[in-house]
């Protein structure tokens, strides 16, 4: 085994063939993931006559929220799992394993707390799975550079593949049929995953066995542990003001969901800050975080409008979509199936666009990349402002409006979502390699986070409201997409020797 190097290895259009262990894994797991999100909200949503939970609008936001957010934010903790304890293999096999066993808690009918708890198990074990296969993509191309890309690229097309396939079974099992038949398939993608993990890892060679940190890493342990005490300290002080000034409310599911955004945003800084002042790093070194700093903003803004896909644009689909072709109503959940459609599509065309592009010495640099991304995500919402006036007058809304939304939604999430996971793992630190990536899914943590609390503001009793609600969205990733274009010159030079 020492001797067989995968970097080396050929297959799966050209690259590495322990790309395709993962790609088959992520598939999987994102079948699990992406079916049980397409009915997720619907079902929270759906009377308890119909065997649903008749949950609020708002409230189904809030939970839709807090638990895409806990997918991502449980990815640092994961990450710090891999990298100190149990290497990234181990991580990805016990975190399918938690997943599993979620969507098998899921199918069991029975109370509220029997479904969260199956939600709680399903957020540990991505945020163990996610981070982890994502850096051993990264370890198959020590070269870096635009086959990295590409080979991100092809992964991506495992996700995409993953979600159509289970927002198809999994939405059309649970709407029509039965919701926890719906859950119960989830379970089985991802037994599936394991069992093709387990029997193809040999492809992966020594990589992802062993933690990354060695014992020279780990300095000052101590120091974190008083640094961690002190601002969760700060933290419960914080929100225990704001929850006696009235500000938030604790006790319900938005102003929970509230809370959690504050502590996303107020532990991202902190830990950003703190891995700058002590993280013991050379210079630019630095200033590759404040680079991977810069990203995180811009995923999670960009993720606060993409995810809407699984909240508002899908009561969007339900309840103001003519989706009726050829006499029968298709599922509301299947309309999502245009993202990853386009993207299995588009990402090889876009992944083979870089590298030809790299071949001419024109291709765009990362965060003109993003800048573009956030654009196209704006001009998604800009088609959604359109719908939304056709529903004001009283009508439905055809199709198209969403197909199109998704058409532009996956062209920027190509040029954004697999460049910003590559340019992570080139950046991070190696010491801190696990945690970066952790911290990129925090974004979208906090962007889906973000979705959810949107998501309750679509008041079904107030149509009027949602063309300005989706015009705020506009403005935000245009303004964005903007600002990310100006700098895009000034963070090119602090990413120093990464292309």
């Amino acid at each position: 085994m020492s001797d067989f190097d995968p970097t080396k290895t050929k297959g799966f259009f050209g690259h590495p063939k322990g790309l395709s262990t993962l790609f088959f894994t992520e598939m999987w797991e994102r079948f699990s993931y992406y079916g049980m999100r397409a009915i997720l909200v619907l079902f929270m949503t759906t009377d308890t006559a119909q065997e649903g939970l008749g949950l609020t609008t708002e409230t189904s936001g809030a939970i839709y929220g807090l638990y895409t957010a806990g997918v991502y934010l449980l990815t640092l903790p994961g990450g710090w799992l891999a990298d100190n304890i149990l290497g990234q293999r181990k991580a990805i096999w016990y975190g399918g394993i938690l997943i599993m066993i979620g969507h098998l808690v899921l199918a069991i009918p029975g109370s509220p707390q029997i479904f969260f708890a199956g939600l709680g198990f399903v957020a540990a074990g991505t945020g163990m799975l996610k981070p982890n296969i994502s850096t051993i993509v990264g370890d198959l191309y020590p070269e870096g550079g635009a086959r990295r890309d590409a080979g991100f690229s092809l992964f991506y097309m495992g996700i995409n593949l993953g979600s159509f396939l289970g927002q198809t079974f999994v939405a059309l099992l649970g709407e029509k049929v039965n919701w926890h038949l719906g859950f119960g398939l989830a379970a089985v993608g991802m037994l599936l995953g394991l069992i093709q993990f387990r029997l193809t890892q040999n492809n992966l060679g020594n990589i992802g066995l062993a933690p990354k940190k060695t014992d020279k890493d780990v300095v000052g342990s101590r120091r974190n542990n008083t640094f961690a005490l002190v601002l969760a300290l700060i933290l419960i002080a914080f929100l225990t003001t704001l929850q006696l000034l009235g500000t938030i409310d604790m006790f319900s599911a938005v102003g929970f969901a509230s809370a959690v955004g504050i502590i996303i945003v107020t532990v991202t800084i902190f830990y950003f800050l703190f891995i700058l002042v002590a993280g013991g790093l050379t210079v630019a070194e630095k200033k590759k975080v404040v680079v991977i700093f810069m990203l995180f903003v811009g995923a999670a803004i960009f993720w606060s409008g993409f995810e809407q896909a699984g909240s508002s644009l899908n009561l969007f689909a339900r309840d103001h979509t003519d989706r009726f072709l050829f006499g029968w109503e298709l599922p509301a959940g299947w309309l999502q199936n245009f993202n990853p459609f386009f993207i299995i599509i588009l990402a090889p065309i876009i992944g083979s666009l870089w590298i030809r592009l790299a071949a001419r010495q024109l291709n765009p640099k990362t965060p003109v990349k993003f800048g573009i991304g956030l654009i196209f995500m704006a001009l998604g919402f800009l088609v959604m402002y359109f719908a939304a006036e056709i529903v004001t007058q009283g009508a439905k809304a055809g199709m198209g409006w969403l197909i199109f939304t998704y058409f532009l939604h996956s062209t920027g999430e190509l040029t954004l979502s697999p460049v910003g996971l590559s340019a992570t793992t080139k950046l991070a630190p190696r010491k801190y390699l696990g945690q970066m990536m952790g911290i990129w899914f925090v974004g979208a943590a906090l962007g889906n986070l973000i979705a959810g609390l949107y998501a309750g503001n679509f008041d079904p009793e107030n149509v009027r409201e949602m063309p300005n609600l989706f015009m705020s969205v506009v403005w935000v990733g245009i303004g964005a997409g903007v600002i990310f274009l100006a700098l895009s010159g000034w963070m090119k030079n602090w990413m120093g020797d990464v292309d």
